[in-house]
């Protein structure tokens, strides 16, 4: 029941705080004439031109502000692997917040370059790998209910820079219709939370889960505003630092591949469009109507909250299998 406590004791106040931030917030994002411009290939999208960007300020700053207040509670410990993740929500928050401010400063729909994004994605995300080996970890890929340890030497490093940079922009890619990437984000940080908690021995697993409950509460309050339709969007200040976070999580947990389950439907979605590109290119042909996925569903008629419900209901099936395969099988 201690641990039932703690956890609805961290979701209350990301979900409290977050509501009050976004309400405040919201009137202040319009006054800064911080509005999103859309592409000019959503023309179903064209009504939303105009609405306040940079949104992910309504769950990232509340969730700072929740571990900071149940840090000074003495209700968590800021361990070491809890510091890396925290580290990484607030850098790619950072590196979101500059391309997001570009696209309201230009007005247009181009920031960062694509280049300039991927540095920074890469720089961060070797920040972090250097974090994480001095604290001591090794190289290896432990599969815990099968029991089974592999060490992958260098392989290993290499692929957890690959996991950062390729979770921020699955996550990225996602956010292209109300609510999807939070509401999608929102289940895959509670079944991590679950998840975390359950893996003993790993240094922090229960601040670690505390506070993907705590942004589990700050996202469902920013569904709030952000479900169709959309007051607010979270920008690439949300989705790149939910997506380095959901990737930084699994690892200092030791359930790498447990992400592949957890985020398939950003998986999926990210696939789609390399699948796109590369039929494009070798045989000039395009195998979906429009990619990301969702766009392609949008294509073929779908209602956007019939889209988001259908995604929502896959991410749901997918993170109970990963609950059932990471904790109680």
């Amino acid at each position: 029941m201690l641990i039932l406590a703690k956890a609805v004791l961290a979701f209350m106040i990301g979900f409290i705080l977050s509501i009050l931030f976004g309400v405040v917030i919201i009137p202040l994002l319009k006054k800064m004439n911080a509005k999103q411009t859309v592409s000019v290939f959503l023309t179903k999208h064209k009504e939303k031109e105009g609405t306040p960007t940079m949104g992910g300020l309504i769950f990232i700053i509340p969730t700072i502000i929740s571990v900071i207040i149940l840090l000074l509670w003495n209700k968590i410990e800021l361990t070491y692997n809890l510091g890396i993740v925290l580290f990484v929500f607030i850098a790619y928050g950072l590196l979101g917040f500059i391309d997001d401010y570009l696209i309201i400063k230009r007005h247009d729909n181009v920031g960062l370059s694509e280049t300039q994004k991927l540095i920074g994605q890469i720089l961060i995300a070797l920040i972090f790998f250097l974090l994480f080996r001095l604290g001591g970890r090794e190289p290896v890929l432990e599969i815990y209910t099968l029991g089974i340890e592999i060490n992958l030497g260098w392989f290993y490093w290499l692929l957890i820079l690959l996991m950062l940079v390729a979770t921020t922009n699955a996550v990225n890619l996602t956010d292209g219709l109300d609510g999807l990437a939070g509401g999608l984000s929102a289940i895959a940080f509670l079944a991590f939370g679950m998840i975390v908690w359950a893996s003993l021995g790993i240094e922090g697993n229960e601040d670690i889960g505390i506070f993907c409950f705590i942004l589990v509460g700050s996202l469902i309050a920013f569904c709030f505003f952000n479900t169709y339709p959309a007051k607010v969007f979270m920008g690439d200040t949300g989705s790149l630092a939910l997506g380095g976070t959901l990737a930084a999580v699994s690892i200092v947990s030791s359930h790498e591949l447990t992400l592949i389950v957890v985020a398939g439907v950003f998986v999926i979605e990210t696939l789609v469009c390399i699948i796109q590109r590369v039929s494009v290119k070798l045989t000039g042909r395009r195998l979906f109507l429009m990619t990301p996925l969702h766009h392609h569903f949008e294509k073929l008629g779908w209602h956007e909250l019939d889209i988001v419900k259908t995604f929502w209901f896959f991410g749901i099936v997918l993170a109970a299998i990963a609950i059932l395969w990471g904790v109680w099988i």
